[in-house]
């Protein structure tokens, strides 16, 4: 990997978006990339994941877009965003780090964030949480919506067979254990609802770097784009 090193930043607003399907590994390289460069990694998704975990608690009618929007209004998401530091999550005050990382929230957390209010909501907070620059942020339409004009923007990808594989052992190392088969209908089905949203779906942006992670090792992937960040490349 290349040799971790502080991004000089004329106007202390450098923003690295990185997009991408579940699986890609983009969470993953997202934070070790600003960890080298001592930015703030926020992983956009952990928000929605949150919300969908407060739904399903209070038995919240997940397809009524307007208990949803009223729900995340008055819901509490923050983020421990500190450069170095493990990402925690924090829901109304309570740590649900692990709790949004479960098989029942990663099948219902798509149907959440489909709602137009629901994102636009959610991109306000994103947005104002990237307002003092120096982050690296990940999710699905950071590159398209979000910071459409950020400095740095990469689109992860990888083969559906590794995609499904890596979230499998994902949730092994986290002590769920799920059925290939049934894992790969469900991702099949998520990749179907990101991308065809009407609000904020998951799309390739021209100007961003695609790498495909397939067969690559998670140094690589996090050495080339430190090699463009570092490099001013684009």
């Amino acid at each position: 990997m290349q040799k971790c090193e502080r991004l000089l930043m004329r106007n202390g607003l450098i923003v690295v978006a990185v997009d991408g399907p579940a699986g890609a590994g983009k969470s993953t390289v997202a934070r070790l990339v600003a960890e080298c460069l001592n930015f703030i990694y926020i992983d956009t998704g952990a928000m929605y994941r949150a919300l969908t975990l407060k739904a399903l608690n209070n038995g919240v009618d997940l397809g009524d877009e307007q208990l949803l929007i009223r729900l995340a209004k008055n819901t509490e998401i923050a983020l421990c965003a500190e450069p170095g530091c493990i990402q925690r999550v924090y829901c109304d005050s309570e740590d649900v780090t692990r709790l949004i990382r479960t098989p029942e929230v990663s099948r219902f957390v798509a149907q959440v964030a489909q709602f137009p209010g629901v994102r636009e909501h959610m991109v306000q907070l994103q947005r104002k949480a990237g307002l003092s620059g120096g982050i690296v942020m990940d999710g699905r339409d950071i590159g398209s919506r979000v910071f459409p004009d950020a400095q740095y923007k990469f689109f992860l990808t990888a083969s559906n067979s590794v995609r499904v594989l890596r979230r499998q052992q994902e949730l092994k190392d986290k002590g769920y254990y799920t059925d290939l088969i049934e894992l790969e209908k469900e991702m099949i089905e998520r990749d179907l609802a990101d991308s065809t949203r009407e609000v904020g779906p998951l799309i390739q942006v021209p100007d961003a770097v695609v790498i495909d992670t397939t067969d690559l090792t998670i140094e690589e992937v996090v050495g080339e784009m430190l090699e463009i960040i570092n490099g001013g490349k684009k």
